[in-house]
C-alpha cells in the first residue's frame, strides 16, 4: 500500500482554516478542551481493534504489545489531562518583589496556536497521539502528519481523527518527506517532531526561517552498562526484553553494551536463555516479535552482522524481514554499528575491566566522549549507578532496568543535546504547547515616585533592591 501525498494547496488551506478557527477563541475554554479530550478517548476505544490490526499488518506487532506500548499509553495521557487540565490552565499567582510593591504578579498559560505534529513509524500511534493530547489540553489546534512507512496505521489514524474532529481544529495530512518539507516551511506556531537527529537538523533549519519554536524528540546510541556487581540473570532478561521490544526499533532501546569482563560469558549465556523465555524456542515463530519495517531497514541492520563476531543469534530471513536478536563481539572501533543508531535487534558488546583504571572511569569516559544519548541503562549496585548518573548526561535513565522510565507520566520524557530538546508526558505535554505569559497588575490608587527620573530616591532604593 502506498500513501498519497496531500496536495500543497490543501496543506495551505488547512493551516489557514486552523489559524482562523484558533482566532475564534473557542479552544481557550477549558470546558471545550475537556470535551475534545473525551471525544479522543472514546475514539481510541472505538478504533482500538482497527489500530491493533493495522499495527500487526505494518509491523507484525501483537495486540498485547500494541496495547501496552501504544494505545494504553495514549489513553492514560488523555485520562490524566481530563482530570488535571483545569488546574494546569489556571492562572498562577507569583510573589512580587519590593521593587514593584503593591503590584500583583501572575503567570498566564495561553495556547501557542496552531501546532504541527510529525511522528515516525516505530510507535506510530503513541508518538502521534500523545503529543496531540498536550495540544488539545493546551488549547491549540493541530495538524498531524503520520509516517508513510506504516500506511495501514496512518490511514486508520486519519479515519479516527475525521470521525470526531473538524479539519479546521484537528487534521491529518499524509505523504512522504516532500510533504514534510512543505510543512516545515510553513508558519506554524510550534513544530513537534519525533525522528532521527539527522532529519531533525533539516527540521530545525526550515523552522529557523520563520522562527517557529520546536520540540525535537530524537534518539541516539543509548548505552547499557553491566557492572560485575549486576544480577546477571535479571540484567539479561531486562536487556533482552528492552532490545526485542518492537525488534529494537525503539528510540530508547538499549543500543550497545558496556560490560565488565568478569561477567561477559555469563551474560551471553543468560541473554540466550532470556530470549528463549520471552519468545520460545524459535523467535521467528513468536507472535510477539516485530519485523523490520521495510526491506531497506532489514538490509541496513542485517549488514551490521558482518562487523563483528556473532556470539548469539545471527539468523536472518529477508523475505520475512526477520532478524534474530544478536550479540556481536569483537567489533572494531569506528565500525558503523558503533557509530550509528542501530534501531534493530543487533547488540554490540564492548568489554571493559579494571586494569589501569576502574570500570566506572572507563564507562564514564566512553559515554562522555560521544553524543548525549536519549537513555542510559545501568545494571549493578544502585549506589554505583548513581555515581555514573551524576558523571554523565542523557535524556533519561534506568538503574537495573530498561525502557521503564517512559512508563511514568510524572517523569519528563525528552532528550538532551543531540538526542533532542523539550519534554512531554503528563503536565509537560500541556506545557510543551503552552506559552507562559508574565502579567503584572499594578494598582492605580497610589503611585510610588522612586522609579521615575531623575531618581531622587536612588540611594534609598539601591539599598532595598
Amino acid at each position: 500500500m502506498t500513501i498519497e501525498n496531500t496536495p500543497t494547496e490543501r496543506l495551505q488551506g488547512i493551516l489557514a482554516a486552523q489559524k482562523k478557527f484558533f482566532g475564534t477563541e473557542a479552544t481557550r475554554s477549558v470546558v471545550f478542551r475537556k470535551q475534545q479530550l473525551r471525544l479522543l478517548y472514546d475514539a481510541l476505544e472505538k478504533y482500538e481493534q482497527e489500530l491493533a490490526d493495522a499495527l500487526w499488518t505494518d509491523l507484525h506487532k501483537s495486540y498485547e504489545e500494541a496495547y501496552l506500548t501504544e494505545i494504553s499509553l495514549v489513553k492514560a495521557e488523555v485520562r490524566e489531562a481530563i482530570r488535571h487540565v483545569r488546574r494546569w490552565a489556571k492562572r498562577a499567582h507569583k510573589p512580587s518583589p519590593i521593587s514593584i510593591f503593591g503590584s500583583r504578579s501572575y503567570i498566564v498559560k495561553e495556547p501557542l496556536g496552531t501546532a504541527l505534529i510529525v511522528s515516525p513509524w516505530n510507535y506510530p500511534v503513541q508518538l502521534l497521539l500523545s503529543p496531540l493530547v498536550g495540544a488539545i489540553a493546551a488549547g491549540c489546534t493541530a495538524v498531524l502528519k503520520p509516517s508513510p512507512y506504516v500506511p495501514h496505521v496512518s490511514l486508520v489514524i486519519e479515519k479516527l481523527v475525521k470521525s470526531v474532529f473538524s479539519e479546521d481544529y484537528i487534521a491529518v495530512v499524509q505523504g512522504n518527506r516532500e510533504v514534510n518539507k512543505q510543512l516545515f516551511a510553513m508558519r506554524f506556531d510550534l513544530i513537534f517532531f519525533t525522528g532521527s537527529p539527522a532529519l531533525a537538523r533539516h527540521v530545525a533549519a526550515a523552522a529557523a526561517k520563520n522562527l517557529v519554536p520546536l520540540v525535537l524528540e530524537l534518539g541516539g546510541k543509548s548505552p547499557c552498562i553491566i557492572d560485575k556487581s549486576a544480577d546477571v540473570r535479571l540484567a539479561a532478561l531486562r536487556c533482552a526484553w528492552g532490545k526485542t521490544l518492537n525488534s529494537g526499533q525503539t528510540c530508547i532501546a538499549p543500543d550497545y553494551i558496556l560490560i565488565h569482563r568478569d561477567v561477559k560469558d555469563a551474560f551471553v549465556k543468560a541473554f540466550a536463555e532470556a530470549v528463549k523465555k520471552l519468545h520460545g524456542d524459535d523467535i521467528q515463530q513468536s507472535r510477539h516479535y516485530v519485523r523490520m519495517v521495510t526491506d531497506r531497514a532489514f538490509d541496513r541492520v542485517s549488514g551490521y552482522l558482518a562487523e563483528g563476531e556473532v556470539v548469539y543469534g545471527g539468523r536472518t530471513d529477508a523475505a520475512d524481514r526477520f532478524i534474530e536478536p544478536t550479540l556481536l563481539d569483537h567489533v572494531a572501533d569506528g565500525a558503523e554499528v558503533l557509530t550509528t543508531e542501530i534501531f534493530g535487534p543487533v547488540f554490540p558488546l564492548i568489554t571493559l575491566d579494571d586494569a589501569g583504571s576502574s570500570f566506572e572511569e572507563k564507562v564514564v569516559a566512553y559515554v562522555n566522549e560521544r553524543e548525549k544519548p536519549l537513555a542510559l541503562y545501568y545494571f549493578g549496585k544502585e549506589r554505583d549507578g548513581w555515581r555514573i548518573v551524576e558523571r554523565t548526561s542523557s535524556g533519561g535513565c534506568c538503574l537495573n532496568d530498561t525502557i521503564m522510565h517512559i512508563a511514568n507520566s510524572q517523569l519528563p520524557f525528552g532528550g538532551v543535546g543531540n538526542s533532542g530538546m523539550g519534554h512531554y508526558h503528563g503536565v509537560l505535554s500541556f506545557e510543551a504547547f503552552t506559552h507562559r505569559r508574565a502579567v503584572v497588575a499594578t494598582p492605580t490608587l497610589f503611585d510610588l515616585p522612586f522609579r521615575y527620573m531623575p531618581y531622587k530616591f536612588f540611594k534609598w532604593v539601591k539599598g532595598l533592591i
